[in-house]
């Protein structure tokens, strides 16, 4: 019989359909995760990424002492901290967290508060679009700054990217200029039409009648215009 003060170790029942994700960069396990050799560490990063994708507002960004709230974050540090206390591990885990580029840390105070490590974010924080917040010192920024990407843009001005939306992004990416993709995302939020249906519809309509700095009807490059113009004509996300 299994006392009462060990763990329960019946098998998890599986996730329920429909269930919430949390959406992680893949170079996080290709690139980040191969890197990690302390627990606490992962731990951490992982959680990060939980705590954020409930978040709301640009950027994301969470203090130390919510994450210190978390429960769930709590009780893995106990099991990983040993002697060493919850408080102690969450510490280690988030310093190395920022050392290894996994995440970014702001400054308010005595207070310190973290985001995911994305273009996003570090042109937020280099911007200073952090209200109250007090970053690092920024590098110098490099000369001929090429335009955000379509991610960035999508992250400032929508929301978090799925899986599957990643892929439409990388098409329209491919399809579309890059000036015409910023100009698109600039004029909906100018509207307040934070939606990614209505920026492709300004994109096929942009497409079809020509804009100030292309020729009308102009075959861009890898799609045919029946082609563009039909891919996104049902797309329902965001």
């Amino acid at each position: 019989m299994t006392s009462r003060s060990e763990p329960d170790r019946r098998p998890f029942p599986g996730f329920p359909a429909g269930g919430h994700a949390t959406v992680v960069p893949n170079t996080f396990f290709s690139e980040v995760l191969p890197q990690i050799d302390d627990p606490v560490e992962l731990a951490v990063s992982a959680y990060l990424f939980y705590a954020l994708g409930r978040r709301r507002g640009y950027p994301r960004v969470i203090s130390r002492a919510e994450l210190a709230g978390e429960r769930p974050l709590r009780l893995l540090l106990a099991a990983l901290a040993g002697s060493g206390g919850v408080e102690a591990a969450l510490c280690r885990g988030l310093e190395a967290a920022v050392r290894r580029g996994t995440a970014l840390c702001a400054q308010r105070g005595e207070q310190q508060f973290y985001l995911v490590n994305t273009d996003a974010a570090r042109e937020a924080l280099a911007a200073g679009r952090l209200p109250g917040l007090s970053p690092g010192p920024a590098p110098e920024p490099l000369p001929d700054v090429p335009p955000p990407s379509i991610y960035a843009l999508f992250e400032e001005n929508i929301g978090t990217i799925s899986p599957l939306l990643a892929d439409e992004l990388r098409e329209v990416e491919a399809g579309y200029p890059a000036a015409w993709i910023t100009a698109a995302f600039t004029e909906a939020v100018s509207l307040n039409k934070r939606s990614w249906r209505y920026i492709v519809r300004i994109l096929e309509r942009w497409r079809a009648e020509g804009r100030s700095d292309a020729t009308v009807g102009r075959d861009l490059p890898g799609h045919s215009r029946r082609d563009l113009e039909g891919r996104y004509r049902d797309l329902v996300r965001h």
